[in-house]
């Protein structure tokens, strides 16, 4: 029975020959199947396509927002309400929990959509032979054995094991992060445990046919496609919490003990003192709400989303709020080489001639210059010799791509094969354009590339009556000759029918010293990771002859030309920045191993040069893995499943880990990452929809700026949790230790909602605001397990708690015994007192060390802002007299109101009182 998927016993497909593939399929090349076999297959295997399995329902998703710890403190409280008979109180609180859920819901649904994306990548119409006819079928309906047609622009439809291959080539970097187009043939390969850059006879779905043409014979469709495993990956990828989220359901969890406990406590106070249940209940209600800051999620929200805000103006676009925090926590970034490190696109970097290495751009030393159209932007062939200029007019004469303005930027962009695009260019830059040199030199003749002779061949006749040569071509005059071939190639490949090298001043023997010159130099540059072709020419005293190949013999090697794709010019300072900050780079790509240790050497991102390879990883045990991340930093030649290993490896050593990438295979690793990081301009839409964070400007150094961000976020929101929690504390206090006073029920379920939302509310949305401290990118990330209240936040928050709550809770008492036994009137002074005290003490609390007047008054607006909006909503809640009796409350006189504002001035000094005693200690250690 025909089997889709390989067993032990099988061997891979790009192992066996071409007819052992076809007979292990069932099909004969030159018929294709027959249709009623393609039916009985399409039914054993399914349809070639992606499925999207386990995405949680809506209702589910909506369900688990009232499983929440906060949220279900919320619902009992508003439950007792309702049975006690407060329909206020009740309908206050539920609106909390609804907003809460409705929040929560809106995040989480659309966070998912990466499968979608991926089946964007399937081809909807394919060539296939059936029947012995050649027919346009949906992608959907292929199935193993059918044979494919391939032809330049083609989307390959499923994975194929090629049969035929006439120059054909793929881009594969979405899938392999390979950048150039990969050679084709049918041959066999050796190893089986080849990667997928290296299976060099196989055409996998969701790559790209770059030029020539092919046939394929299917062996895997839908789900068990290379491109499927990715699928599979995405969705088997466990989303966990992020740090933040533990860290604030643990606080919740907390809370919810601590009330609880604190509300059997009151009660049972009660109990002993004989007060009625019915206000023993009240009390027990309105203590769980003093416990929980309602304000929290929906502050933690906003202050995520004004961070997401920030980084969109710095060219980082959040997909999901918590990404806003985990960056700022991030230890470890996980990069991609191609198109993120660097710039996705091949460039001519060295330009070898005899007895001259001239180094242009992309090498890391010189920035890569952007071409303008119609303006060279670099003068290459001043001060060079002339050999120089000939090499750059050769490959832009044997040469097919073309150049193309962008109409919004006016650059020139490459289309066609890349590596001649980059010729092209390089060319251009020196002034060198193809319609000049043409026009100058038409092309006669040509013997196009092909992948066995590995070069090319182009004929162009020379002016025999012109006075003015271009200078570039000026050294063919001392030829004498009517015609020129050039050839462009491997260099090896030339050297064998190459007889004379061209040494500056004209055609000298190709000796053995100069071939060994020429091969030193050319290993050279390829173990700096640069592809290197060979220049030659010949000089034709007629026509070319009629058999095209006798062309290529008795050459004269001109120079050697090395392209890479280059560093992004900015990377090396993002990375240096990012080790000042304490976070490690790291490379993880699918390229060469040898242009990963060149690029990664040259950015800072290693010192040693140590590169491990994706068939390094397979020999690892877990152990020797998880040293091998402590250690190197370059991984080369690896598959989706060891970009994922890596990433677990690092999470196992609880590093934060941020993945970058822009590449399908990068999407399984950017779901598992705790940040994944895509590129917004080269990315893939898978790659954007897997990742949390999008890059708009593919600029590596956009990634410092949002850690940054993230970090200033991350302070805020503790900023934020310290303000709450103490005055939290300062309130169930008050409710907790009223009754030792006399005082059954000191503040109302609705007057706690009011001061929460005054306090947890806008004075926590003013406290998100704050700019980020001038040193947070001098400081190391926080530890991966570093607790929310550490750094003397839990001590801070009970001694400011305690303060708020007996400053409180002793005004209120004081009014009570003094003869100010109308209830109102002490609960009014209790109610407004706290409101006060927390003002003060968010005024202090914009830094746990920098005292107030350091920080500028003017350098929180926001803050400022909402102080006065409090401050009046408190008025009115107090003085407006259709208020009275929803609140409960008394005006005030003006000593009152004093002595409240007073308060508040305690707590602020108090606070900045500890922020200078905290100096003072850090001045004596240092």
């Amino acid at each position: 029975m025909l089997a889709q998927t390989r067993t032990e016993q099988e061997l891979p497909w790009h192992v066996q020959p071409g007819e052992a593939v076809l007979d292990r399929l069932g099909v004969d090349p030159a018929r294709g199947l027959d249709n009623n076999e393609a039916t009985r297959r399409l039914m054993q295997f399914g349809p070639n396509e992606l499925q999207d399995r386990g995405r949680k329902a809506p209702w589910l998703i909506l369900w688990e927002q009232f499983t929440s710890t906060m949220v279900l403190i919320l619902i009992a409280a508003a439950a007792v309400s309702a049975v006690l008979g407060k329909p206020l109180e009740t309908a206050a609180i539920s609106a909390i929990v609804v907003l809460f859920a409705l929040l929560g819901f809106v995040q989480e649904y659309r966070a998912e959509q990466a499968m979608a994306a991926l089946k964007k990548l399937s081809a909807p119409m394919v060539r296939v032979r059936r029947n012995g006819q050649e027919v346009q079928l949906p992608a959907q309906s292929l199935v193993p054995g059918d044979i494919v047609l391939l032809e330049a622009g083609n989307l390959v439809p499923a994975d194929l094991r090629l049969i035929e291959s006439v120059n054909l080539r793929l881009l594969e970097a979405a899938l392999t992060g390979e950048s150039e187009p990969v050679e084709k043939h049918s041959a066999p390969l050796a190893n089986p445990a080849l990667t997928l850059g290296d299976r060099t006879n196989m055409a996998y779905l969701g790559t790209q046919v770059a030029y020539g043409r092919g046939t394929g014979v299917v062996v895997a469709t839908g789900m068990t496609t290379e491109l499927g495993r990715i699928a599979d990956l995405i969705q088997e990828v466990e989303q966990k919490p992020t740090p933040l989220q533990q860290q604030l359901d643990q606080v919740g969890k907390s809370l919810a003990l601590g009330g609880a406990i604190v509300a059997g406590l009151v009660l049972l106070i009660g109990a002993v003192r004989g007060e009625p249940v019915s206000d023993m209940f009240l009390t027990a209600v309105s203590v769980a709400v003093a416990v929980v800051p309602e304000g929290l999620p929906a502050v933690v929200t906003v202050t995520l989303a004004l961070g997401a805000q920030r980084m969109l103006r710095r060219r980082a676009l959040i997909r999901k709020l918590p990404a806003v925090e985990t960056l700022g926590s991030v230890t470890v970034i996980c990069s991609d080489k191609t198109g993120t490190l660097t710039e996705n696109r091949m460039t001519v970097t060295v330009i070898d001639v005899a007895g001259h290495y001239l180094e242009l751009a992309g090498t890391g030393r010189h920035p890569t210059p952007t071409l303008v159209s119609g303006q060279p932007t670099v003068d290459l062939l001043k001060a060079q010799p002339p050999s120089v200029g000939l090499v750059l007019a050769g490959g832009a004469l044997c040469n097919d791509a073309s150049l193309t303005p962008d109409p919004r930027t006016g650059r020139y962009i490459p289309v066609g094969d890349p590596t001649e695009g980059a010729l092209l260019v390089a060319a251009t830059q020196a002034g060198l354009t193809r319609a000049a040199l043409e026009a100058f030199a038409p092309r006669v003749a040509e013997v196009p590339f092909d992948s066995e002779r590995k070069r090319m061949t182009s004929v162009h006749r020379l002016p025999q009556d012109a006075a003015d040569w271009p200078p570039a071509l000026a050294p063919l005059r001392t030829l004498g000759t009517t015609h020129v071939a050039f050839t462009k190639g491997a260099v090896d490949g030339l050297l064998d029918i190459s007889s004379r090298v061209w040494d500056g001043n004209g055609a000298v023997p190709l000796d053995a010293h100069w071939r060994e010159r020429i091969q030193v130099a050319s290993d050279d540059l390829a173990l700096k990771g640069m592809r290197v072709l060979g220049l030659a020419l010949r000089p034709l005293p007629s026509a070319p002859p009629a058999n095209g190949h006798d062309l290529e013999r008795d050459l004269i090697f001109v120079g050697l030309i090395g392209m890479i794709d280059p560093p992004r010019p900015e990377v090396r300072q993002a990375i240096a920045t990012c080790r000042e900050a304490g976070i490690r780079p790291i490379m993880i790509t699918g390229d060469h191993p040898l242009t990963a240790r060149f690029i990664a050497y040259d950015l800072g991102i290693t010192t040693d040069g140590r590169v491990k390879t994706g068939q390094d990883l397979d020999r690892m045990s877990p152990e020797e893995l998880s040293a091998a991340v402590r250690e190197v930093s370059v991984f080369a030649r690896v598959t989706p499943e060891h970009k994922l290993r890596i990433v677990e490896a690092l999470q196992r050593q609880n590093q934060v880990v941020a993945m970058t990438g822009d590449g399908v295979n990068d999407s399984p690793a950017l779901r598992k990452a705790d940040i994944g990081v895509a590129m917004g301009i080269a990315g893939t839409d898978v790659s954007k929809e897997a990742a949390q964070m999008v890059l708009l400007d593919d600029n590596f150094a956009t990634i410092v700026a949002a850690v940054e961000e993230g970090r200033a976020t991350y302070d805020n929101i503790r900023r934020f949790v310290k303000f709450s929690i103490a005055g939290n504390v300062g309130k169930v206090i008050v409710m907790l230790f009223a009754p030792l006073f006399g005082i059954s029920v000191a503040l109302l379920p609705l007057q706690l909602l009011w001061l929460n939302l005054l306090t947890d509310g806008l004075l926590g949305l003013g406290m998100g605001m704050e700019p980020a401290d001038r040193r947070i990118m001098q400081r190391p990330p926080r530890a991966p397990g570093e607790s929310l209240f550490s750094a003397g936040l839990r001590r801070h928050v009970l001694w400011v708690g305690t303060l708020i709550g007996s400053l409180a809770l002793g005004i209120g008492a004081a009014f009570y015994h003094i003869g100010e036994s109308e209830q109102r009137t002490w609960q009014t002074m209790i109610f407004t007192s706290l409101a006060f005290l927390q003002i003060g003490q968010a005024l202090a609390s914009r830094s746990t060390e920098t005292s107030f007047l350091a920080l500028g008054v003017r350098s929180n607006p926001t803050l400022l802002a909402m102080v006065v909006i409090v401050v009046a909503l408190q008025l009115i809640a107090i003085y407006a007299p259709f208020l009275d009796e929803f609140f409960r409350v008394t005006p005030l006189n003006a000593a009152e109101l004093a002595l409240c504002v007073g308060l508040g001035g305690v707590v602020f000094a108090a606070i900045e009182i500890e922020k200078w005693l905290l100096r003072k200690r850090e001045r004596t250690l240092h």
